[in-house]
């Protein structure tokens, strides 16, 4: 009798349930329409097996591994962590090294990318998490390189994805790692999910325009100056005038306090600016192209894709439908 691959999925106190049920919807559901292909035997550990662990929502579970279980498993999954600015159990992270020295693949979702961290395995690696927790993780651990855009990242025996739901893309990627896409889509269909969303997590990050809120002073004014007219050409001389300031000091002050030069920062307002109207429907891709100030609608797909990871249509599509459900 073939082996079944070994997936140990880690629950602890304070846990949101989501990303363990995702866990054990794929990796733990029996899966008879798929024949006779070799399916996962599914652990869940906790640190302290047997006992009950308090879940968000109001209610209890108990885990029948602990960490040695963890250890010795083919794939490792760590769905989070309790609060990413408190240390890592040592004792966690030494069943995650073990298990790496095995030869285990290690999966994070979410703030699982945090106890992953705390391994030293990711350093010099890049990596991702959910994007509210992507600056932390950064000055936390500066030796990794943080994409805050993407929904996961393979970097082959360790992986990580963002937010919560962001690890059903991973799950389901595995599966078609370990089984072929056809499985993979079988599986999705049966999660009534896509077997793979477009675009990345950057089109739902929070970016709603208006004022900035800083001193009185020449860039803030120039700043929320351009914001009001985002929809008209803008340049470097534009701003600068409406600063009061000479275009080099202009640049130079803008460049230092954002870490962007001005024409950069104004494209990625726009792009946020379109967003809304994409969400509501209304207008063709040209037309919200126009409002929000670029000189064509090729222009501003690439800028969009570059900014957003996806297209100007599969995002209003994505949005258009949640807000139809």
């Amino acid at each position: 009798m073939t082996k079944r691959h070994a997936v140990a999925v880690l629950a602890f106190d304070g846990m949101a349930p989501f990303e363990l049920g995702v866990v054990v919807e794929v990796f733990g559901l029996s899966r008879p329409e798929l024949g006779d292909v070799p399916w996962y035997e599914l652990r869940v550990c906790a640190e302290e097996p047997g006992r009950d662990l308090q879940a968000v929502g109001g209610f209890t579970l108990r885990a029948e591994y602990g960490l040695d279980a963890l250890a010795s498993a083919d794939t490792v999954i760590v769905p989070g962590v309790a609060e990413t600015g408190t240390e890592v159990s040592p004792a966690l992270v030494d069943a995650l090294l073990r298990a790496h020295t095995r030869g285990a693949r290690l999966v994070s979702i979410c703030s699982g990318a945090f106890a992953l961290a705390a391994t030293g395995l990711l350093e010099g690696r890049r990596a991702t998490t959910h994007w509210r927790y992507a600056r932390a993780l950064a000055e936390r651990h500066p030796g990794i390189d943080v994409d805050p855009d993407v929904l996961y990242v393979d970097t082959g025996d360790v992986l990580t994805s963002a937010g919560s739901a962001a690890g059903i893309d991973l799950c389901l990627y595995l599966v078609r790692a370990d089984h072929g896409a056809a499985v993979a889509n079988a599986v999705a269909r049966r999660f009534v999910v896509p077997p793979h969303r477009e675009g990345g997590q950057a089109q739902f990050i929070e970016a709603a325009v208006g004022d900035i809120d800083h001193e009185d002073d020449g860039v803030t004014r120039s700043m929320n100056w351009a914001l009001r007219h985002l929809h008209t050409p803008l340049s470097v001389t534009a701003l600068a005038e409406a600063a009061y300031m000479s275009e080099r000091s202009f640049a130079r002050h803008f460049t230092r306090r954002n870490g962007v030069s001005p024409m950069r920062w104004v494209i990625t307002q726009r792009v946020a600016a379109s967003l809304p109207l994409l969400e509501t429907g209304e207008g063709t891709v040209d037309e919200v192209a126009a409002a929000v100030g670029f000189d064509n609608a090729a222009t501003y797909r690439h800028h969009f894709g570059r900014q957003m990871r996806t297209t100007p249509t599969a995002y209003r599509r994505t949005f258009t439908h949640a807000a139809a459900c």
